[in-house]
């Protein structure tokens, strides 16, 4: 059977400097399985970004069979809403790729939008339980939930065999991940005594870059601020770090998460969106209230004194991540994608 013709859309900024996203990783996956694969857009102004989404989509009507598109919970959203919009004039089949941990406030607050661009679409792909359970919640059933994926082969195991507060936190620096709790934990283990370390790797998204890093120095504290890393450059670095920790308000389920748990690192996770769904707390990473920085402390504290339960969670993890492996995550694209 010949392979669909499939125009992807979304936020291909990966050679822009800024960190790589869905499009960037699923689409040369599909191409290789043989999928004839036109991906939008790399621009980095955002309304050029938008026109030529929407000029790619009109452009390419006739020969394209389907369209992906990936949706987030914030300005994003637009760009899927607006693209959506345009593939029903055409009647052209699409398909949202769920992203947005904050999807579920969109949902509720956009429920004309909402209803327009997830009734419409051909189906909804959710990487998450978190999501389908909070789409169905809203009466949205036509959902298929495939997760977000790994080449394990990449994430070389590293069992640490006694663990020290080395800490690593990898995400975009944007208020909504809350990068500033992460200084907040680093100078409450300090206070106690402990010999931690920081280090934060990520583009910088908003004023929150600033905030760290002027109070890092103002403190004195021992913050390494990387900016943004190639793949290979941050999971090389994170051979240097015992604990990985994720300080947001907000997720669904982040990759860079799944990439630490693949790696061996104990998480610390505040236990918000899709995180719960994730992992088991105690068994695959600890999980914590969000802004509870004594929380979030402790729950380091408790890796540290205890290495076989640190042990025995990063064995628990890897085991989880077996299951978002390209191999066995790819059949079940390709079965959507071939319909």
């Amino acid at each position: 059977m010949e392979k669909k013709k499939l125009l992807y859309i979304g936020n291909k900024l990966k050679n822009r400097g800024y960190t790589a996203t869905a499009i960037d990783v699923l689409a040369p996956k599909l191409e290789k399985e043989g999928f004839v694969v036109r991906s939008v857009s790399d621009k980095k102004i955002k309304a050029w970004r938008m026109l030529e989404m929407l000029h790619t989509v009109w452009k390419y009507r006739k020969s394209t069979s389907l369209v992906l598109i990936d949706t987030y919970s914030t300005l994003n959203f637009y760009y899927a809403f607006t693209v959506a919009k345009l593939c029903r004039k055409l009647k052209l089949p699409y398909i949202p790729i769920l992203h947005g941990g904050n999807l579920p406030f969109r949902l509720k607050n956009s429920p004309k939008k909402s209803s327009a661009l997830f009734k419409g679409a051909y189906v909804n792909v959710a990487p998450s339980q978190y999501l389908m359970e909070a789409f169905k919640d809203h009466g949205y059933k036509n959902l298929v939930f495939i997760p977000n994926t790994l080449q394990l082969e990449n994430y070389p195991f590293l069992l640490r065999k006694s663990l020290q507060p080395k800490l690593l936190w990898v995400r975009s620096f944007a208020q909504l991940y809350n990068p500033q709790m992460a200084l907040d934990v680093l100078a409450m283990l300090r206070d106690k005594g402990y010999d931690a370390t920081l280090t934060m790797v990520g583009p910088a998204k908003d004023i929150s870059f600033e905030q760290c890093t002027t109070r890092a120095k103002k403190e004195n504290l021992p913050v390494t601020f990387t900016g943004i890393l190639s793949k290979e450059a941050w999971i090389y670095l994170s051979a240097r770090h015992d604990i990985f920790i994720n300080t947001t308000n907000f997720d669904n389920t982040p990759v860079s998460v799944m990439e630490a748990m693949a790696l061996g690192l104990p998480v610390v996770s505040t236990n918000v969106g899709g995180l719960p769904y994730l992992i088991e707390s105690s068994v695959e990473g600890l999980l914590v209230a969000p802004k509870n920085v004594t929380s979030f402390a402790e729950a380091i504290e408790k890796l540290v004194q205890t290495p076989k339960l640190a042990q025995n969670i990063a064995l628990a993890a890897r085991k989880k991540t077996e299951q978002f492996d390209w191999k066995v995550v790819k059949t079940q694209w390709i079965t959507l994608l071939s319909q």
